[in-house]
C-alpha cells in the first residue's frame, strides 16, 4: 500500500502546469459533452457501450477466445454504425460549436432582430388564442438557419400581425395544423413540419405541438412559442428546454430578452427550468 501511495505521489510530483491545463481542458470538454447528451437516448447507448467494453476486457482476461472474437467483430461494426446512431447528438454538437455555445453557457452571437411591435403582436395573438383554446406553434428563427423546415410549409413572406396569425391557426383553416416560422419581422412560412423531440424524460402530458417545439429548439437555436389547444396554456421552448404556464407579462419579457436586437442568445436561464 505504501508503495502504491509513493508511486501516486511521484506521478503528481512530475506533473507540470502544462499537464494540469491539459487535464483541465479534457475534463471540461468531457463535462460539456455529457451535459449535451443528458436526457437523450445517447445516455442509454453509452451505457450499452460501457457494458460491451467491460465484457470485452473480461473475455480477454479469462482468455475466452470465441467470445473475444465475436466482440471484436461487434466493435468493428460499431465503428461504422456509431456515426449513424449518434447522428442527432453529433449534429447538435457541431451546431453548438458553430454558434460558439458548446464551451460557454451563453453564446455571443446576435439573434435575428425582431422589433417590439412584432413582439407585441405575437403576445396579443397568444392572448386571444389562449382564451379561445386554439392551438398554435410559432417558431422564431435566430442564428441557425432552419430553411429545411421552412421548405416543408407554404411560403408566405407576410407582415406579422395578431389578426394574420389568428386566422392561420383558426381550426379547419388550411394551415392551422403546422407551425408558423418567423424570420425577423416577417412570417417566412406557415404549415411547416418540425422534428419531434425524442427526449425520453419529457412529461408524458406534452402533446405533438410541445414535442415539435422542443425538437426544433434541440436541433437549432430557434425559439418556439406554443399555445395548448386543450388547456390554453402558453409555453416557450429554447435549447431543448420548455417553460410552461406563462402569463402575458412573462411571455413579453422572454420574447424581448431573447429576440430583441443586440441581445445575447442566452440559454442559462432555461437550464433551471
Amino acid at each position: 500500500m505504501a508503495q502504491i501511495l509513493s508511486q501516486v505521489e511521484a506521478q503528481f510530483a512530475s506533473l507540470g502546469w502544462i499537464n494540469l491545463i491539459d487535464i483541465a481542458v479534457v475534463a471540461f470538454v468531457l463535462y460539456r459533452l455529457l451535459m449535451l447528451i443528458k436526457g437523450t437516448r445517447a445516455v442509454q447507448l453509452l451505457k450499452g457501450l460501457a457494458v460491451l467494453l467491460i465484457v470485452s476486457n473480461l473475455a480477454d482476461f479469462f482468455n475466452l477466445i470465441t467470445v473475444s472474437w465475436v466482440l471484436q467483430r461487434v466493435w468493428q461494426m460499431l465503428f461504422v454504425a456509431l456515426p449513424v446512431v449518434f447522428q442527432p447528438e453529433l449534429r447538435r454538437a457541431l451546431e453548438q460549436i458553430g454558434r460558439g455555445k458548446l464551451f460557454t453557457k451563453s453564446g455571443l452571437l446576435m439573434t435575428k432582430p425582431v422589433s417590439g411591435q412584432v413582439i407585441n403582436e405575437v403576445v396579443r395573438c397568444s392572448q386571444v388564442l389562449s382564451k379561445n383554446r386554439i392551438g398554435a406553434l410559432i417558431v422564431f428563427e435566430r442564428v441557425t438557419g432552419i430553411q429545411e423546415w421552412i421548405e416543408t410549409g407554404i411560403k408566405v413572406d407576410g407582415v406579422v400581425s395578431s389578426e394574420f396569425l389568428i386566422n392561420i391557426f383558426v381550426p379547419k383553416a388550411p394551415l392551422h395544423d403546422g407551425a408558423v416560422i418567423v424570420n425577423g419581422d416577417r412570417i417566412a412560412a406557415a404549415g411547416c413540419l418540425l422534428p419531434l423531440s425524442e427526449n425520453p424524460s419529457l412529461n408524458k402530458e406534452l402533446g405533438t405541438r410541445h414535442r415539435a417545439a422542443i425538437g426544433v429548439s434541440e436541433q437549432s437555436d430557434a425559439l418556439a412559442l406554443v399555445v395548448s389547444e386543450e388547456t390554453g396554456t402558453i409555453s416557450v421552448a429554447i435549447d431543448g428546454y420548455i417553460r410552461r404556464n406563462l402569463d402575458d407579462k412573462e411571455l413579453q419579457e422572454i420574447l424581448e430578452r431573447e429576440l430583441q436586437p443586440r441581445q445575447v442568445v442566452s440559454g442559462a436561464p432555461f437550464w433551471r427550468w
